[in-house]
C-alpha cells in the first residue's frame, strides 16, 4: 500500500511538471503567434514563459534584449570578419558600412530596451511611437548591411550575409511584439 501511494505521488508529480511545462509552452506559442520567424521566437523567447506569461510588455522586452545580443554578436563578428583577406577588396566598403551601421543599431536597440522597461500611462503612445520608429530604423540599418552582400562570392561573404540575415529576423520578431504591445493598450503594461 505503501509503494501505490509513492507511485501516485510520483505520477501527480509528473502530471504537475508537464503540464507547467505546457502552459509555459502555451504563452511564448501565444505570444510569437504575431511574428513572421515563429519557430525563431519560439526558441529563442521559450526561457523567459515562466516570467512573461500573458504580458505584452514582458514579451515585447524581452524580444527587444534578445534582439539586441544577437545584434551584438553579430556587430562582433563584423568586427572580426574585417581582417580577413577575402573581406577586403570587393568587400572591404560595404564591411565598413556593415560595421556603421550595426553600431547604430545596438544604440537603437538599447534605447528601446530602456523605454520598454520604463512604460508610462501618461506617455504610453509617445513611447511605442520611439520604439517602433527604433526598432524600424535597425530593420532598415541591417537591410543596408545586406545590400553590400546581394551575391556573395565566398564563404565569408555568404556567412556573414546569413548572420546579418538572421539577425534581422529577430529584430523583425522584436518589432511584431512591440507593436502587439501597443495594440494591446495600457491596460497591459506590466
Amino acid at each position: 500500500m505503501a509503494n501505490a501511494n509513492v507511485y501516485l505521488k510520483f505520477l501527480l508529480l509528473l502530471w504537475i511538471l508537464k503540464w507547467g511545462q505546457s502552459a509555459a509552452s502555451n504563452y511564448v506559442q501565444d505570444a510569437c503567434s504575431v511574428t513572421k520567424y515563429r519557430t525563431l521566437c519560439i526558441t529563442s523567447l521559450a526561457s523567459f514563459s515562466s516570467t512573461a506569461k500573458e504580458s505584452p510588455s514582458k514579451w515585447a522586452r524581452a524580444g527587444v534584449s534578445v534582439t539586441l545580443g544577437e545584434t551584438k554578436n553579430v556587430s562582433k563578428y563584423l568586427n572580426k570578419v574585417k581582417n580577413y583577406r577575402e573581406m577586403r577588396g570587393r568587400y572591404k566598403i560595404p564591411l565598413s558600412d556593415c560595421v556603421e551601421v550595426f553600431e547604430d543599431a545596438i544604440d537603437q536597440l538599447h534605447l528601446s530596451l530602456g523605454v520598454l522597461r520604463k512604460l508610462s500611462a501618461s506617455q504610453f503612445y509617445a513611447q511605442m511611437g520611439d520604439v517602433t520608429t527604433w526598432l524600424s530604423a535597425t530593420l532598415t540599418d541591417q537591410d543596408t548591411c545586406l545590400d553590400g552582400f546581394e551575391n556573395p562570392r565566398g564563404k565569408q561573404a555568404k556567412m556573414l550575409r546569413n548572420r546579418v540575415l538572421r539577425a534581422s529576423y529577430f529584430t523583425s520578431n522584436a518589432l511584431a511584439l512591440v507593436n502587439k504591445l501597443a495594440t494591446s493598450g495600457l491596460e497591459k503594461i506590466e
